[in-house]
C-alpha cells in the first residue's frame, strides 16, 4: 500500500496504543500521535483528541484513529464540506477488532483499512456500494484518471444498480477488470477517450493520462500569457485538459513561475528533462529551431519534452504553438503515462527547525516537512531526536563542523529532484543552517541549485526555549550575540558585546563556551556587568527541551557555572530586568516593558 500522504497514527489510551503498535508493520512512516500521561513512547503528544484529529484533519493528513467511531464523528463532521477534497480517515477499534473506513473511503481510505484489517487478521467494513457489487468505485478512478462529468455519477450509478447494463467505448484494465455487466448494445455507457466530449446521465466520460504537455517560455513569461497559449490550444483541437498526465519541459525552467503556475492550474505534476534527452528527439520534431540550440543546447523545448516525456511510440499531434513569450506542444502517448517516471521534478528542499529538541515543541508545519521528506540530512544528534519521524527516510549524517557539507549535500540532492529536508536544531535561521543555504545558492558554483523550490519551517529558538523556562526575560527589547569567534573575529564580538552594553539590552549569547574558547563568556560578562548593577540576573540554560535539562540563575558578578557549554544558551538581564522568588525555592526572571510607569502616569 502507498499513499501519497503522511500518515497520523492517533492512540487515546494504553490498550489502544498496544494495538497501534500492531499496526505500524503496516504503516511504515507513519507518527504515532498520542494522549500525554495515557501513552507511553508517542513521537507526538496531545492533551486534547479533538483538537488534535481537527489539526491533522486541516493538515490533510491520513488519519488512523484508534478509538470510539463517536470521538471521530463528533470531531470531524463539523469541518466536513467537500467529500472529494477530505483526506483519509480510518478508525480503528481499541482492540484491533473493527476497521471502520471513516471518511475519504475513495481518496485512499478503503485501501488503509484493508491493509489495516490484512494486518490485524479481521474483515475491513467497506459499505461503500460500488466496491461492493462491482468491485470498483465508478466515481474515484485510479490517480492521474479523470472522470469528466462527477454530477452525474448518482444517477448513472442507480441506473446501473438497477441491474442495467453498460457498454465500454474505449480502453482502460482498471475497468475491464471489474465485475461490471458489460454488454456492447447497452444503452448506458463508459467513454474513455482523450478527447474534449459531453457526457450525461447515461454516459460517464474518464479521460485517462495519455497527453503530455510540452511548454516553453522566456525568462519571467507572465503565468496568465501561458495559460492563455495551452486554453485556447487545448480547445481549437479538441483535447480534453482532464487528459494531460504532466507538463513538461527543459530543466532550465523547472523554477519558472508561468510553468509551476500551469502545472498547478491543471492539477498535474510538471517535470522536466534535460537538454540532451530533448536534443534525442530531433528528428521527430515538426519545427526544429537553430536559434533554440544555440541558446538552450536542444532544438526544440515545447515539442521535444512532449515527445520525450509520452515515449517512443508516441504521436505530436499538436506541433509548436507560439504566443509572444511562451510555446506549448502536445503528445499522445500510446498508454497511459506514470508522470512520477517522466524525467525529473523540481527538488526541493525544506530547511527545518525542530526547536530544542523535544517533541512538543515542534511545529507541525516543521512534522509536515519532514514526513514529506525522502531524504534527511544533518548532524547526527538531530536526526536522532527526530525519532521515528526518520523511519523510512534515507538519512545523510555528518559531525559537527561539517556545516558547508550537510548544505551541499542537501542542495545535491534536491538539484537532482529530491525532496529533501536539512534538519536543524532551534530555529534554522538564527546561528543555523539557513543562511548558509542562500549562501551557497548566491555562489552559483552549482547553477541547478539555484532552481530548487527552498522552504524554511521555523522552530522554537533557544533564546525563546530559555525565556520560556525563565518566564519572560524578552519582555523588552533584547539581542542575541554568539561567542563563537570560528567565523567571526573576536574583536568584532567585542564590539558587539559594547554596544549591547551601552544599549542596555537583554543579551541571549550562543556557543558560550568550547573546549578551545573557555574565556570568551567571562570576558563577555565583565563588559555587560560594567554597565549593570551586580544583581543582575543571568540564567544558563543547558539541554533545554532534552533529556539532562538544566537551568541556573545567578547574579551578574558570580563566577560560570562549571556545566556550561556548547549546548547552554546565557541569558543576560539589563538593567531592569527582574528577578522574583517563587514559593517554591526557584525564582520568575522577566524584563518589565513600562507598564508600571504608565499607570502611575495615568493616574496622575
Amino acid at each position: 500500500m502507498a499513499l501519497s500522504r503522511a500518515v497520523a497514527l492517533l492512540a487515546l489510551t494504553a490498550a489502544g496504543a498496544e494495538t497501534a503498535a500492531r499496526l505500524r508493520p503496516a504503516l511504515p512512516g507513519a507518527v504515532l500521535h498520542g494522549r500525554n500521561g495515557r501513552v507511553e513512547g508517542a513521537d507526538v503528544g496531545f492533551d486534547d483528541a479533538v483538537a488534535a484529529l481537527r489539526r491533522l484533519f486541516e493538515t490533510e493528513q491520513a488519519i488512523v484513529a484508534v478509538c470510539a467511531t463517536g470521538i471521530a464523528v463528533r470531531a470531524l463532521g463539523p469541518l466536513l464540506q467537500d467529500k472529494t477534497a477530505e483526506p483519509p480517515v480510518v478508525v480503528v477499534a481499541e482492540d484491533g477488532s473493527a476497521v471502520v473506513p471513516l471518511l475519504g473511503g475513495h481518496r485512499g481510505a478503503n485501501e488503509l483499512a484493508a491493509a489495516i484489517a490484512e494486518a490485524l487478521a479481521v474483515a475491513p467494513a467497506i459499505t461503500t456500494a460500488g466496491d461492493r457489487r462491482w468491485g470498483v468505485a465508478l466515481d474515484a478512478p485510479p490517480p492521474t484518471w479523470r472522470l469528466a462529468n462527477p454530477s452525474d455519477y448518482k444517477t448513472f450509478a442507480a441506473a446501473l444498480l438497477a441491474e442495467n447494463e453498460v457498454r465500454l467505448e474505449g480502453e482502460a484494465d482498471w475497468l475491464q477488470r471489474a465485475s461490471l455487466p458489460w454488454s456492447e448494445t447497452a444503452a448506458l455507457t463508459i467513454c474513455v477517450t482523450e478527447r474534449e466530449i459531453a457526457g450525461g446521465p447515461d454516459r460517464l466520460v474518464y479521460h485517462p493520462p495519455v497527453l503530455a504537455l510540452g511548454v516553453g517560455c522566456e525568462r519571467g513569461a507572465d503565468p496568465a500569457e501561458l495559460s492563455a497559449l495551452v486554453a485556447e490550444t487545448l480547445e481549437e483541437n479538441g483535447l480534453a485538459e482532464g487528459a494531460i498526465a504532466a507538463v513538461v519541459s527543459l530543466d532550465l525552467k523547472a523554477d519558472e513561475p508561468a510553468v509551476q503556475a500551469l502545472a498547478a492550474e491543471l492539477v498535474v505534476p510538471a517535470r522536466f528533462f534535460e537538454a540532451a534527452a530533448l536534443e534525442a528527439e530531433t528528428p521527430r520534431l515538426a519545427n526544429p529551431s537553430e536559434a533554440v540550440f544555440r541558446e538552450v543546447g536542444c532544438h526544440g523545448v515545447a515539442e521535444g519534452a512532449a515527445l520525450a516525456a509520452a515515449g517512443p511510440g508516441a504521436r505530436l499531434i499538436v506541433p509548436k504553438r507560439k504566443s509572444a513569450r511562451a510555446t506549448c506542444a502536445v503528445a499522445l502517448a500510446p498508454a497511459p503515462l506514470d508522470a512520477a517516471a517522466l524525467g525529473r521534478r523540481r527538488g526541493r528542499l525544506s530547511v527545518v527547525g525542530l526547536g530544542p529538541g523535544a517533541a512538543d515543541w515542534r511545529t507541525p508545519e516543521a512534522e509536515a516537512a519532514v514526513a514529506g521528506a525522502e531524504h534527511l540530512v544533518g548532524y547526527s544528534l538531530y536526526l536522532d531526536l527526530l525519532g521515528r519521524l526518520a523511519e523510512g527516510k534515507a538519512r545523510h549524517d555528518y559531525a559537527l563542523g561539517e556545516e558547508t557539507e550537510r548544505v551541499r549535500s542537501a542542495l545535491s540532492l534536491a538539484a537532482a529532484g529530491e525532496s529533501v529536508a536539512l534538519i536543524c536544531s532551534g530555529d534554522p535561521g538564527i546561528y543555523a543552517m539557513a543562511a548558509l543555504v542562500f549562501e551557497q545558492i548566491e555562489a552559483a558554483e552549482e547553477p541547478a541549485w539555484g532552481r530548487v523550490a527552498v522552504t524554511v519551517a521555523p522552530g522554537i529558538s533557544a533564546l525563546q526555549a530559555a525565556a520560556a523556562r525563565l518566564g519572560a526575560p524578552l519582555g523588552h527589547d533584547f539581542c542575541a550575540i554568539s561567542l563563537s569567534d570560528l567565523l567571526t573575529p573576536w574583536a568584532v564580538i567585542e564590539k558587539r558585546l559594547q554596544a549591547a552594553a551601552e544599549g542596555d539590552f537583554v543579551v541571549a549569547l550562543y556557543n558560550p563556551i568550547s573546549r578551545k574558547r573557555s574565556g570568551h563568556l567571562t570576558r563577555a560578562l565583565s563588559i555587560l556587568g560594567a554597565a549593570r548593577p551586580p544583581e543582575t540576573p543571568v540564567a544558563y540554560a543547558r539541554n533545554l527541551g532534552r533529556e539532562g535539562e538544566s537551568l541556573a540563575i545567578r547574579r551578574i558578578d558570580e563566577p560560570v557555572p562549571e556545566t556550561v557549554d556548547m549546548l547552554t544558551l546565557v541569558m543576560v538581564g539589563s538593567s531592569e530586568t527582574r528577578r522574583v522568588a517563587r514559593g517554591d525555592g526557584g525564582a520568575w526572571v522577566y524584563t518589565p516593558r513600562g507598564y508600571a510607569a504608565k499607570r502611575k502616569e495615568d493616574a496622575a
